[in-house]
Formats: C-alpha cells, sequence, structure tokens
C-alpha cells in the first residue's frame, strides 16, 4: 500500500469508513432513505435560495440570514451525503486519508458557521419581535452583512485551527473509524501520537461554538414566545407560537446532538451513540430546516407563486410566439 506523507512520520494512507457496515441486511433501505433526504435536502436549499436572490419581496434581513443557512445546508449535505451514499450502494468503505482529512474540513468549517448563523437568525426574530420599533435601525444592511460574514470567518478559523492539529499528528493504524464519516473524534483514534492537544482544542472550541450560540438562541426565543403570549388575538398567538415551536424544537436537536457529541465526557455508552446523534446534525438538520423555516413562511410561499406564474406566462408567450410563427410559415408557403 502506497503511503503519504502527512507530519513529521509516515502515515497510512487509506482509511476505512466502517459506517452502517454492521447492518448488511439494511444497506438498500439505508441507501433509499439517505438518497430521498439528500434530494428533498438540496432541493428546498437550492430553491430558498433561487427564492431570495430573485424575489425582491425577499430582500429584508430575515431571508437574507435563511438564503445564508440554505446555501450552507446545500454544501453541508453534499460534503457528507454523497461519498455515505456511494459507499453505501458499492460497499466500498475506503476513503484515501487525504481525502478524509479535506472532508473534515469541510464539515468542521460549515457545522461551525451553522451553530453562529442559527443563533444570529434567533437574534433577528428576537429584534423584529421584541424591538419592531427600532428594528430597521437596528437590522440595517451594514450590520447583516457583518453578522453574515463573522459567522463564515468565524468557522473558518475553528476548522483550519483543527485541520492543522491533525495533520501535525502521526498517524499508524489501524486505519478503520468506526463512523460514516471522517470526524475528529474516531479519526483522532488512529494516531500514535498524543493527542493532548488535539483533545484540549477540539472541547475549547466545541464549548465556545455551541454553548454560548445555544445560550443566546435559547434566551432569544424565550423572550419571543413571552411577546407572543401577549398577543391579544388567539390565532395570531397559536400561529406564531407554533412557528416558534418548531424552530426551538430543531435548534435544540442541533445544538443538542453537538453539545453530546463532542462536549460531554467520552463515555462508552455515548461513544456507542455518537453515530445516532450525528445523524441529527449532519442528515436531518439539512432536510427540515427548509421545511421549518422557510417554506412554511406565507412570503416564501407568495414568492414560490409568483415564481410559478411568472414561469407559466413565459412558457404561454413562448408558446403562442412559436405557434404565430408556424402560421405565418405556412401562409408563406401556401
Amino acid at each position: 500500500m502506497a503511503t503519504i506523507e502527512w507530519g513529521n512520520q509516515t502515515s497510512i494512507s487509506d482509511v476505512i469508513l466502517l459506517g452502517f457496515g454492521n447492518l448488511p441486511e439494511l444497506q438498500i433501505l439505508l441507501f433509499l432513505l439517505f438518497l430521498v433526504t439528500y434530494i428533498m435536502s438540496v432541493s428546498g436549499n437550492i430553491l430558498i435560495v433561487v427564492l431570495v436572490v430573485a424575489d425582491q419581496h425577499l430582500h429584508t434581513p430575515m431571508y437574507f440570514f435563511l438564503g445564508n443557512l440554505s446555501c450552507l445546508e446545500t454544501c453541508y449535505s453534499s460534503a457528507i451525503l454523497p461519498r455515505m451514499l456511494a459507499s453505501l450502494l458499492t460497499g466500498d468503505r475506503t476513503i484515501s486519508f487525504r481525502m478524509c482529512i479535506i472532508q473534515y474540513y469541510f464539515f468542521a468549517f460549515l457545522v461551525s458557521v451553522e451553530c453562529y448563523l442559527l443563533s444570529v437568525m434567533s437574534y433577528d426574530w428576537y429584534l423584529a419581535i421584541c424591538k419592531p420599533l427600532h428594528y430597521a435601525a437596528l437590522m440595517n444592511g451594514r450590520f447583516c452583512l457583518q453578522l453574515a460574514a463573522g459567522s463564515w470567518i468565524s468557522g473558518l478559523l475553528a476548522s483550519s485551527t483543527l485541520t492543522s492539529l491533525i495533520s501535525q499528528l502521526s498517524f499508524c493504524g489501524p486505519n478503520e473509524v468506526d463512523h460514516f464519516l471522517c470526524d475528529i473524534t474516531p479519526v483522532k483514534k488512529l494516531s500514535c501520537s498524543d493527542t493532548s492537544l488535539v483533545d484540549t482544542m477540539t472541547f475549547i472550541l466545541a464549548s465556545i461554538y455551541t454553548l454560548p450560540p445555544f445560550l443566546l438562541t435559547l434566551v432569544s426565543y424565550v423572550c419571543i414566545i413571552a411577546t407572543i403570549l401577549r398577543v391579544p388575538s388567539t390565532t395570531g398567538r397559536q400561529k406564531a407560537f407554533s412557528t416558534c415551536s418548531s424552530h426551538l424544537t430543531v435548534v435544540t436537536l442541533f445544538y443538542g446532538a453537538l453539545i453530546i457529541v463532542y462536549v460531554l465526557p467520552d463515555t462508552d455508552t455515548l461513544r456507542v451513540l455518537n453515530k445516532v446523534f450525528s445523524v441529527f446534525y449532519t442528515i436531518l438538520t439539512p432536510m427540515v430546516n427548509p421545511l421549518i423555516y422557510s417554506l412554511r413562511n406565507r412570503e416564501v410561499k407568495e414568492a414560490l407563486r409568483r415564481a410559478v406564474n411568472s414561469l407559466l406566462i413565459f412558457t404561454g408567450i413562448e408558446t403562442v410566439q412559436t405557434k404565430g410563427l408556424c402560421s405565418w410559415g405556412k401562409a408563406r408557403r401556401s
């Protein structure tokens, strides 16, 4: 087996992602399930991005952040699911070590961005509902760009830091990773060098990127719900409460799974369940976010209706023009 130079010593060249290989009788079912999930996730998020960019009515801070989230989720799903789908379909679980590190780099980058972006979105909702008179002044275009850019840059810094530390380790084998993606916790177990610095930095960054954003999100939604409860209209109150509770449920699943995997002590019980918890924030969240945050909104539904009508009108005009040209051609020939 050919080897590559990584860090200071010769390292393993290939990694075997065991994934769900311990369930051979469910491989086809899992493939179909994750394929449908991937198609729904990518199509839903791309639709949101297109609508936000194309429709002038959605050029507001809330939909600007939703567009960022949908773009992120599209990349996020594409960094993980295609490789897993190929593994389930062909049975080939081998990935080069270099590609494994690249996959981890993009995974860590995108999940870090999402941690802060979700908290930014919750803060935007808080200002819109609890401070409506000051919302336009506080959430101006420049501040929105700064918040979005800060989320992306902070994710890039975290991912670059951890990937740089991993690249300095020596990996002597075995080369089996008990996961469906190249995550830092199972990959560092392949190292034959001291991983204490990686462990410490992982815990620090995981704590910074999960606990403060989750607490900010939680406080924002508590304030939002308290404001909603003072709404006199029972119908409006129930609708708003339903929307906020859906948001809070998804956010809690996302942050909760991350905290369990990266912040809590690495016990035998949690180690067995890590793959299950990872499914929540790598596969489930990108699929449901378009439904929870966007496609249920009246403004997005209206934007989708306008887009469909414009497409139908354009197609109708094209059809009429084509028929007219054909008739004109026949008249000339006769």
